[in-house]
């Protein structure tokens, strides 16, 4: 090739080079919100029960609009108790007070029992679940126990502590305690095999395998177990307080009774029946961020 044709073609090149269009790179989409995917989603979740609530409510009103009717309406409900149902954090004394005070009041007592019988209920059913003598020992008498109504241990827990509070803590604990128990012991006995052959590869220690193999494996049983643990405590300390007394939700509802105000229980119930959904919807949620959404078998 001539000197002249190779010094116009390295220019050329060079020229190309330099003129050459600089592309910016590709941005990803920003996302969009789909609006009518979330409206899709709120009506197919919450649509249902609310026309069923409607429907329920409309045949209550019907049943119920007689003079001679024995409960109250919603109408007569709406009327007679707007103060509770709208001020729910009022509070004009030492028994005058909204029932949102007094839900939390029963909820304080709730996490004392429930959270001790959650953490004496998971060392236990370990024990029982690693153990063959302990579970051959205990699991009998677990079962027997288990059956018996909370409000029959409440007598026993007056006498021994001398004390209403206490009282109600010690019938919560014992009444939620057992599902959580039984629960964990089976999560731990269904520890698959190649889990422990491991533990004994790597030589950890009891403590060891309790946090790295047990706890993670037995995770779903283990809330299985807490979530009818969370629905029994609702249920006793709601029991127990209409016998012991004091300003929780159970104690209104009984005074509401000796007072004749219906439309105040059915507003407490309703109370009662939301605040227990929360609870078992509150740990559900936890079990399924801590088991990352694995199930119990």
């Amino acid at each position: 090739m001539p000197a002249l044709a190779k010094k116009q073609t390295i220019a050329t090149s060079a020229t190309a080079k330099n003129t050459a269009t600089i592309l910016p790179l590709a941005r990803r989409p920003a996302a969009k919100i789909n609006i009518a995917k979330i409206v899709a989603t709120l009506a197919h979740n919450v649509l249902p029960p609310l026309v069923v609530l409607a429907i329920l409510l409309g045949v209550w009103q019907v049943l119920c609009s007689s003079p001679t009717a024995s409960l109250p309406s919603p109408h007569q409900v709406w009327q007679e108790s707007y103060d509770l149902i709208a001020y729910p954090f009022f509070n004009y004394g030492s028994q005058d007070i909204g029932l949102g005070w007094r839900v939390l009041i029963s909820l304080q007592r709730v996490a004392y029992g429930f959270g001790l019988a959650a953490v004496v209920g998971v060392i236990v059913g370990a024990i029982i679940g690693q153990s063959v003598w302990a579970m051959r020992g205990l699991d009998p008498i677990f079962q027997v126990l288990r059956t018996v109504p909370p409000l029959a241990w409440l007598p026993l827990s007056l006498a021994a502590f001398q004390n209403a509070n206490p009282s109600a803590i010690f019938v919560i604990f014992i009444t939620s305690i057992w599902p959580v128990i039984i629960n964990t012991a089976v999560g731990v006995r269904n520890i698959p095999q190649d889990y422990r052959n491991v533990a004994q590869v790597l030589r950890l220690n009891q403590i060891e395998f309790f946090f790295k193999i047990m706890l993670p494996s037995a995770a779903p049983y283990i809330f299985t177990g807490l979530r009818i643990g969370v629905g029994l405590s609702w249920l006793a300390i709601v029991a127990a307080e209409m016998l012991t007394g004091g300003v929780g939700i159970g104690f209104f509802i009984w005074d509401a009774w000796n007072s004749s105000r219906l439309p105040d229980i059915i507003v407490a119930l309703a109370y009662i029946g939301v605040v227990g959904f929360a609870l078992d919807k509150l740990v559900a949620a936890v079990g399924t961020l801590i088991t990352r959404g694995a199930s119990a078998n």
